[in-house]
Formats: structure tokens, sequence, C-alpha cells
């Protein structure tokens, strides 16, 4: 079968899965590393890393309308998040969390997560706008109620490199490929666009206006 042709219903099923649980197990990380930051017990770790992996996904589920989200009715998901949080836990990933590593693990997580929120969009016959909406929804949903049980303003309302618009671009490119009948390439056409453009953003600083008087520049040439 050539990678051009659509995905069947079945492949279409997996694929989400796979991706939506490769993207469970990033952020569960990821929000360990932050509760290590914030001095939290293991009881603290287990609930950020737990939101932090599940938020998005849940949130795409509930919005679709389409059955009970699969995270409460599928125990990997729940396990896989679990298994993340506690890698952070033992092994205290906060020593690489400015590190290329970690840069590739959050791009990667953001990436993997938009595809998998708009291929399922796509897949309960939605049309393309609530595809990148969803797919948006399923990246970064996670990360903003974490930051805000943090008491931290979510990193998705600026100040951070480029990262809500990254999953935009990357649900779009994943909306496009399957109005072409390229499923297949839509998937590693997304990540690939996602994690490129992500961590161009991280080391170039590149962030949107955020007034009038905005200039281009890097991270270093405007922050105080």
């Amino acid at each position: 079968m050539s990678v051009a042709r659509s995905l069947s219903p079945e492949s279409v099923t997996e694929l989400t899965r796979a991706l939506d649980l490769s993207g469970v197990f990033a952020n569960g990380a990821l929000g360990g590393v932050l509760a290590r930051a914030s001095r939290l017990d293991l009881f603290g770790f287990l609930v950020i890393g737990i939101v932090s992996g599940l938020g998005g996904g849940i949130l795409r589920d509930t919005l679709l309308q389409h059955g009970t989200p699969v995270a409460l009715t599928d125990y990997t998901y729940l396990t896989v998040a679990t298994a993340g949080t506690l890698l952070a836990f033992v092994a205290d990933l906060s020593r690489h969390a400015s590190g290329w590593a970690f840069n590739v693990l959050d791009a990667s997580a953001l990436s993997v997560w938009a595809v998998a929120g708009a291929q399922k969009t796509l897949a309960v016959g939605l049309g393309w706008l609530p595809a990148v909406l969803l797919g948006t929804i399923t990246a970064v949903g996670g990360g903003a109620i974490r930051d805000l049980l943090l008491a931290r303003a979510p990193s998705i309302f600026g100040g951070t490199p480029l990262y809500a618009t990254v999953a935009i671009v990357v649900s779009a490119v994943m909306v496009v490929c399957s109005r072409l009948g390229a499923s297949t390439v839509g998937v590693l056409a997304g990540i690939t666009v996602g994690i490129s453009l992500r961590l161009a953003a991280s080391h170039w600083g590149w962030k949107l206006p955020n007034s009038r008087d905005w200039r281009p520049g890097t991270a270093k040439d405007r922050d105080p």
C-alpha cells in the first residue's frame, strides 16, 4: 500500500492510540519535572503528571461527544501517565530541563498530540476547523490545566517561544494531508514540522507580538 493513501478506520484507531500514549508518557514526565521544581511530594507529582498527561485528551474527547473519554475506559492511559511521572520522580529529569533532550521531548509531545487530536476529530466526521481546534486543544490543554494547578500563568498565553502556534500549524498540516488522501504522510509531515518549528522557536526565541511596540528579535534581545 502506498503511504499516500488514506488510512483505514482500523489503522486510524491504532495510530491515534499510539500517538496518544506517546504524548501521555512525555507529558507525564514533563509534569513531573515541574512538580519537582515546585518541591511537591509524591502525591503532588502524581496529580500534576497525570493531569499533564491526560488533560488534553480528556478535553478533546469530551468536546467530541463521541463516547466516554478514552483515558477513562482504557487503563493503559493512566498507567502510561503514571509511568512517565514516576520516571521524573526517580530520575530527576529537571537536571536536563534546559537541555537538548528535554526540548526534543517537549516538541515531540506537542507534535504527536496535535496530530492525534486532528486525526481523531476527522475520523468522527467533523470538518477542518474543528480538527485544527481540537488538535490544538489536545496538544496544549493538559499543560494549561497543569500550570493553573501550579499557580502559574499558562505558558500558551505568551512569554515563551512559540507553543500553541506550533500546535495549530501541525494540526493544519494533518488536515491538509488528510484532505488530499495522504493521512500517513500527514502524520509524518505534521510531527516533523512540529518538532522542527518548536526547536527553532526555542533556539532563536521566536515569540508572537505582545504589544503594538513589538519588534522582531531574539528572546535575549527582548527580555530584561
